[in-house]
């Protein structure tokens, strides 16, 4: 396709998606029930770390899991004691289970405590002249799992672009707090990442589209192939480029490509 086609259509179908109805069939709604910032990035948090499998699936457990909070993150992650903390034990999605949703807890815990919350410790970790988020999320993975008892097996739900993955998940998340474009489905409510930094979420849908239209050409599903969407996508808006992950996953996933 000609370049011009390319924008042309991926124009057209972030309008399609990026509008209030895609929140019901996606994990975004488990931080739509919230209001206060922390509870939203909170919240966003772990449905985004527990994103992956079925849809259907994920919203499921993403609520059970809140349930288990009272539907009060913040507060379940800055007070909750020992027997509160019980309340995580049996949940399990795949391979997440309430061993990493304590550890993620008592991390958020000591985050806002210590490091100046969730926000704080993306934005401490960009660098000047960075043109994406990758320093961000080594740092935050690294204060989020820096409590001594955090546990080995955890930090494998906490993707690592040093290490070479997408990082799909925290990139997604990333897109719901710093995206501000006032069409109801990311919050825009970080306002020290500006959207220019932000890299596309690559996932199975995101990436056969890609590659499909002319956007991807490198075949593993890695942070390099994640950097080299983005920067072709920044082709077409440099100051929002995933903006189009609306429409490269609409294509993908609803089987228009």
């Amino acid at each position: 396709m000609k370049d011009f086609d390319i924008q042309a259509l991926l124009d057209q179908k972030y309008v399609q998606y990026n509008k209030p109805g895609f929140v019901e069939d996606d994990p975004v709604q488990i931080p739509h029930m919230y209001s206060q910032k922390e509870d939203i990035e909170i919240s966003g948090l772990f449905s985004a770390v527990i994103a992956w499998g079925q849809r259907v699936t994920i919203i499921k457990n993403a609520t059970a899991l809140m349930a288990r909070m009272d539907h009060a993150p913040y507060e379940y992650v800055m007070h909750a004691n020992e027997a509160e903390l019980r309340r995580l034990e049996g949940f399990v999605h795949r391979t997440f289970n309430s061993i990493d949703a304590r550890a993620i807890v008592l991390g958020l815990r000591k985050v806002y405590q210590e490091d100046g919350g969730l926000e704080q410790i993306f934005v401490e970790g960009l660098k000047t002249g960075d043109d994406s988020v990758f320093h961000a999320i080594v740092h935050a993975r690294n204060m989020l799992s820096s409590r001594e008892d955090f546990p080995k097996r955890t930090h494998k739900h906490l993707a690592n672009p040093a290490k070479g993955s997408s990082a799909k998940r925290l990139n997604m998340f990333l897109r719901w707090m710093v995206r501000d474009d006032k069409q109801g489905v990311d919050f825009g409510i970080w306002k020290k990442i500006p959207a220019s930094l932000l890299v596309c979420p690559l996932d199975v849908h995101t990436g056969n589209v890609a590659r499909k239209i002319g956007l991807l050409q490198r075949k593993q599903n890695d942070w390099k192939a994640a950097s080299e969407l983005t920067q072709n996508l920044k082709m077409y808006c440099p100051e929002d480029p995933v903006k189009y992950d609306f429409a490269l996953f609409g294509l993908g996933v609803y089987g228009e490509i």
